[in-house]
């Protein structure tokens, strides 16, 4: 019984690194990379339809970014899609193919990056602290219900709080690389 609290814990821990990672994947940095339109939808023939699935992404450069549609009707529907994002970006088209350059980040543009970066990060320990505390209250109730006694309650808990302190601290490494690569010029 305390095992399975102690693996759903760490199993729910990972998870909410997971989605940090992908969701400081999406906060853009001065370097191109394929996976800042990966929220872009196109309506393809009336259907919404991600952007990846109606052609190629990839980085031409450090700062281009590519796009091969595959259907060379759909073109100016990508790049409408692409300029009506909030990112900021303006296709450029030559057949079949889109570059898209990135704009150089301002100084002021970083620091406003790594609060919302911060904030992200908080919001990770928060899920992370919630699933402690589920945990907890899971084998506080088995301790009250005489299933587990008082002696392995507490260490349980101790073994819980060692995977919280694991996963925040996988938090803060996530944390000072992501403030690292948005500083780089």
């Amino acid at each position: 019984m305390i095992n399975e609290i102690k693996n759903d814990a760490q199993t729910r821990m990972g998870k909410s690194i997971d989605s940090l990672k992908s969701q400081l994947s999406k906060i853009r940095t001065g370097r191109a990379h394929p996976s800042l339109l990966s929220n872009i939808s196109v309506s393809y023939y009336g259907a919404d339809t991600p952007l990846n699935q109606v052609g190629n992404i990839s980085t031409e450069d450090s700062r281009t970014l590519t796009v091969t549609v595959f259907d060379r009707s759909m073109i100016q529907a990508v790049e409408k899609a692409i300029m009506a994002s909030d990112l900021g970006l303006n296709p450029n088209s030559a057949g079949t193919v889109i570059r898209i350059p990135l704009p150089p980040l301002t100084e002021e543009r970083r620091k406003d990056l790594i609060k919302v970066v911060r904030g992200e990060v908080e919001g990770g320990r928060v899920a992370i602290r919630n699933i402690r505390r589920d945990a907890n209250s899971d084998l506080k109730a088995l301790e009250k219900e005489k299933e587990i006694s008082e002696d392995e309650l507490h260490k349980a808990e101790d073994d819980i709080q060692k995977l919280t302190d694991a996963a925040i601290k996988d938090a803060d490494a996530i944390l000072a690389d992501k403030e690292k690569e948005l500083m780089e010029i």
